[in-house]
């Protein structure tokens, strides 16, 4: 029985919208993490899955004309979506949870009345500020500008009745446990959760941990009308996927507590304060490590769909293949902190470490093993002082390796990695193989040294690499000559594990070098084309054929004005009713058929565009002194209206020409 065990997750990923590398990022490093465990021989739980409920979700559904539960099918298990790019990514999870799985929401019901009847759960109103996108709750002073501190983007009013989690009775043990353990990291996070959350004004607020301004989400049992708030929900995903609180599976006694959560910076607050604070309030162990990692920006900005700079690993995988991509996240950027993604260092490290360190060395070193001994190296073999550096370089690459695997640093795990890879590029340099076989008499047992040195450390490196590239390193075993013997963690300390008359086949070239120039020009060409398509497709209204005189049309009155208040028109779903600064002195009132694409809040303080010598007419019982600007398309068979907004720098009142 192996008493070797290790429980590593991914945050179950929010389908909302269209994965894309930076997605792939976290659940590739956290697989690298899971094989490197087995490779060591650990008995590994690999979790991921899905966080299917929330407004975002329900709204997003209802916007697209169908269930919720049809929306996140879609997403999850439809050609495309999540479970496919896992497939592709080659992602060696044990479990995928989904949380509208069954067996998940009774787990919640239970653990939510469970934190009821033992007092750290309560009835309350929510007034505050809410974050959609996020699922986040704000007080106004966390607000940064006005906005979501996490996503930059607008917050919304919120007020309802709602349940809330003690979380202010579990602080202290929170910070002690941030402040005087290693819980967190990077380190760098933990001073930014207490500052922020606990040790700031007010201290630790308890948590709304329920609503009922939407139905999409996990019942409470016990009262009607409230769903689960989805951060409760999919937290204790970690836990019901083992079987907690429900009999679908029984491996909680076997891997929990969780030796590793990876998750995203953004959403290290509800992993490091509420998680803890709720595993507490169930009297649970706690997990032995959070670890929070940066994000992937694309050319110095924050990937975004609005923005148009998502990057679609489905693409790159095409293109590169999978390993070459898996190897660049993971090798270009620091595990704990922010990286930028560019096309250009995709290209540059397949090019510098894939093509011409790694594949160089494999393709030079089997095609000699081929050319000059017919692919077997003799018995007899003659060392020299020249192999000193290299063997033991290769020889001691594996606790090296280690430690930093096991502070979760893979760049610097690559790193050493590619020193032997490198040494091993410059020791063919050094020996000349090509001069030695021109006397094959005098020289080859001296040739054979050189060739076995080359392939015995391939052999160790590509053992190492194999968490990061596995199906590369599996081809490369196999043109190396190296069986299941030597591939295991343990061999990777040996020298002197390939049979002395191994057996070698050249194969095919594993990493072929991209010509960047052209690369790059065709990748701005498909990711072009990527961002027109993902427009909404707009009918244009027909144009006029009927002409207008130039008198005629100066004959309107084009001014700027601005919006001083605006409301909703009683017993009408079309109209709001401005009042309008209009540079005279006196309120002018413009009603508008735009409640539909507007809401009222939303204009105040704008500056808009109306034609101000429109004879006044009534319209709902209402004058309205004019027209307000606006641009109209169709999209999806419907019409929509955009009111023309002009620089707020442009005075109330000012003539448009």
């Amino acid at each position: 029985m192996n008493d070797k065990k290790f429980y590593i997750t991914t945050p179950i990923y929010y389908p909302s919208g269209k994965l894309h590398i930076g997605h792939a990022y976290c659940t590739v490093a956290t697989d690298a993490m899971a094989r490197y465990k087995r490779l060591c021989g650990y008995d590994v739980m690999f979790l991921t899955g899905t966080d299917e409920h929330g407004q975002k979700i329900e709204d997003k559904a209802r916007e697209a004309g169908v269930t919720p539960q049809e929306f996140v099918d879609n997403i999850v298990a439809a050609p495309g979506g999540v479970l496919d790019l896992w497939k592709l990514m080659n992602i060696s999870y044990d479990r995928f949870i989904r949380t509208t799985d069954a067996y998940h929401v009774e787990s919640i019901q239970k653990i939510f009345k469970a934190m009821y009847d033992n007092g750290d759960i309560y009835k309350g109103s929510y007034k505050g500020k809410y974050c959609k996108p996020c699922e986040s709750f704000w007080t106004e002073s966390q607000l940064v500008d006005g906005k979501c501190p996490d996503c930059g983007r607008e917050v919304m009013d919120a007020e309802e009745e709602a349940y809330f989690f003690r979380a202010s009775k579990y602080a202290g043990r929170v910070r002690d446990l941030l402040l005087n353990t290693d819980f967190l990291e990077p380190k760098s996070r933990v001073h930014e959760m207490v500052n922020n959350f606990i040790d700031c004004e007010g201290g630790l607020q308890d948590l709304c941990v329920s609503r009922t301004s939407f139905t999409w989400g996990v019942p409470v049992d016990f009262d009607p009308g409230h769903v689960v708030y989805v951060w409760l929900d999919a937290l204790f995903n970690y836990m019901t996927a083992l079987g907690y609180q429900n009999s679908q599976y029984h491996d909680v006694e076997k891997f929990w507590p969780a030796d590793a959560h990876f998750v995203g910076k953004e959403i290290v607050r509800f992993h490091a304060i509420y998680w803890p604070a709720f595993l507490m309030s169930m009297n649970l162990p706690l997990p032995k490590k959070l670890y929070g990692h940066g994000w992937l920006n694309f050319n110095g900005d924050k990937m975004s769909k609005s923005k148009g700079n998502v990057v679609d690993p489905h693409l790159l995988s095409e293109r590169y293949g999978v390993d070459a991509l898996r190897f660049f996240l993971l090798r270009s950027f620091p595990f704990g902190s922010d990286g930028n993604f560019t096309n250009e260092l995709l290209i540059q490290t397949i090019n510098n470490d894939l093509a011409n360190d790694l594949g160089n060395l494999v393709s030079r070193t089997t095609a000699m093993a081929e050319k000059y001994f017919a692919g077997k190296l003799p018995q007899d073999k003659q060392s020299a002082e020249l192999d000193d550096e290299l063997i033991s370089l290769a020889a001691g690459l594996r606790s090296r390796y280690e430690e930093q695997m096991e502070k979760f640093q893979f760049q610097n795990a690559l790193e050493e990695i590619f020193k032997v890879i490198q040494r091993a590029n410059k020791y063919i340099d050094e020996n000349a193989p090509w001069a030695l076989a021109k006397d094959m008499d005098a020289n080859g047992p001296r040739l054979a040294a050189v060739l076995y040195n080359l392939l015995e450390s391939v052999r160790i490196c590509t053992v190492l690499l194999t968490p990061f590239m596995p199906e590369s390193c599996g081809r490369i075993f196999a043109q190396i000559g190296a069986d299941e013997s030597a591939r295991t963690w343990d061999s990777a300390e040996k020298w002197g594990v390939l049979p002395a008359v191994v057996s070698v086949t050249k194969g095919e070239n594993l990493f072929p070098r991209i010509d960047m120039a052209k690369e790059l020009s065709e990748l701005d060409a498909i990711m072009e084309e990527t961002k027109k398509a993902a427009l909404p497709q707009l009918e244009v209204e027909p144009f006029l054929t009927e002409q207008v005189d130039f008198d005629t049309f100066c004959k309107s009155d084009f001014r700027a004005v601005k919006v001083k208040a605006c409301e909703n028109v009683r017993k009408s779903d079309k109209l709001l009713k401005f009042t309008l600064d209009d540079g005279t002195g006196t309120d002018r009132q413009i009603l508008s058929g735009i409640a539909k694409w507007y809401k009222p809040e939303e204009l105040v303080g704008k500056t808009l565009v109306a034609i101000v010598n429109l004879p006044p007419r009534k319209m709902m019982g209402r004058e309205s002194q004019g027209m307000l600007i606006s641009a109209v398309h169709m999209e999806k068979g419907e019409e929509c209206l955009h009111l023309l907004m002009v620089d707020d720098a442009i005075p109330a009142g000012a003539k448009l020409c």
